[in-house]
């Protein structure tokens, strides 16, 4: 069969990657075009388009590029229309999927949508529940929260369980080296924008706490740290940058300083303390605005989701008290982040000992490992049923 695939930034790769793996294996005959990355190249088919041509975030930067974000989904409509595919399948990536979704059901009816790491409607813009219902023949959910979040408003979803296990899961077995020289990691995102903006905080932050190592995005190039280490006054001298390294350095950083976002899931499987930072630009007015936004929940790092579960309840502790420290816009700077992570630096500190208890629950709510093979048994189901119909 014929499979689609889209995915818009380095995790979505990574996710989608395994999964063509467990399709192929349970489908000889898989067929793959894809918008994706390197990791989907690397299983095989046609990569259409980059995932590092389509990376914009937030609200200025999706205004500066709209033309070519248009120019992007039309490429992609005319593509998928040609290929003709058995089904489309999305993986996160909201504002561009459910646009494409919304065209397939209306172009091609004979095509099965599906929806593979459900966007977090959860959190804000919850109106996209009504695209999913009319769009999207199956949602296959990644996070156990969002069963019963989707239940609640009359629409069922799958969990399959959580890719980060199964990437992860094998790594986890690996001891920490007792003797080796301590670490600060810093992981500042993988877009452009979010990498410069927290990485400068994080630099400055831990300035002289030991060894300091960038987790460089496979969607970025060297020399693009190495410019942003410059306007630091730095060079690689002071801090190494390494790439396809990220999940080695987490099991073995004694603290890291984490953007927000899928790798502070990962850091904390891995058991590695970390502060979540987020940095933007507008202080006080437009962190209570972005607060405003997303009332329905307290938390925005996956660790604080999975622990307290996707509530705005007020007597939970506030995202800057909670299982790991949340320092977002205002509340990031050098000074807060070096004491967070200071506070969680020593091995028999009650901070960093509580945080790898929490992990633990953590990791036992994510269950076992084999969402890839449950969502490709979940999407080849799907259309073997309509085939027989």
């Amino acid at each position: 069969m014929r499979y689609y695939l889209i995915a818009g930034e380095a995790s979505g790769d990574l996710h989608a990657s395994r999964l063509m793996m467990q399709l192929r294996e349970a489908d000889p005959e898989a067929h793959f075009r894809f918008y994706g990355g390197d990791a989907m190249r690397a299983v095989g088919g046609e990569l259409v388009r980059h995932y590092s041509t389509m990376a914009y975030m937030g609200f200025v930067q999706v205004a500066m590029h709209l033309d070519e974000i248009l120019e992007n989904m039309s490429d992609c409509k005319s593509d998928i229309a040609k290929w003709q595919p058995d089904a489309i399948i999305l993986i996160d990536y909201p504002g561009f999927n459910l646009s494409i979704a919304k065209w397939a059901h209306k172009h091609l009816p004979g095509t099965k949508v599906c929806y593979y790491i459900s966007p977090k409607i959860w959190a804000w813009k919850s109106y996209r529940l009504k695209s999913i219902r009319r769009y999207v023949d199956l949602m296959l959910s990644i996070l156990p929260f969002e069963v019963d979040w989707y239940a609640e408003r009359g629409y069922t979803v799958n969990y399959v369980g959580n890719p980060t296990v199964d990437e992860l899961h094998p790594l986890l077995a690996t001891p920490k080296a007792a003797d080796a020289e301590k670490y600060v990691l810093l992981v500042p995102g993988s877009r452009r924008a979010e990498v410069r903006d927290n990485l400068r905080v994080m630099l400055a932050a831990t300035q002289g706490m030991g060894p300091r190592i960038i987790a460089g995005a496979p969607g970025l190039e060297p020399s693009f740290y190495d410019e942003v280490l410059e306007k630091c006054g730095l060079d690689s001298a002071d801090v190494q940058v390494r790439f396809n390294q990220t999940h080695q350095l987490m099991r073995h950083a004694q603290v890291a300083a984490v953007t927000s976002g899928t790798a502070t899931l990962e850091a904390a499987y891995l058991d590695c303390p970390q502060v979540v930072c987020y940095n933007f630009k507008g202080g006080m007015v437009v962190y209570n605005a972005m607060k405003l936004a997303l009332r329905a929940i307290r938390y925005v790092s996956l660790v604080n989701l999975l622990l307290y579960g996707v509530t705005g309840d007020k007597s939970l502790p506030d995202e800057r008290h909670a299982a790991v420290c949340e320092l977002l816009g205002p509340y990031l700077n050098a000074r807060t982040l070096r004491e967070q992570l200071a506070k969680i630096w020593d091995d028999n500190s009650p901070s960093r000992i509580e945080m790898l208890r929490n992990y633990a629950t953590m990791r036992e709510r994510l269950g076992e490992p084999g969402a890839p093979q449950r969502a490709a048994k979940a999407i080849l189901e799907l259309l073997n049923n309509k085939r027989k119909q």
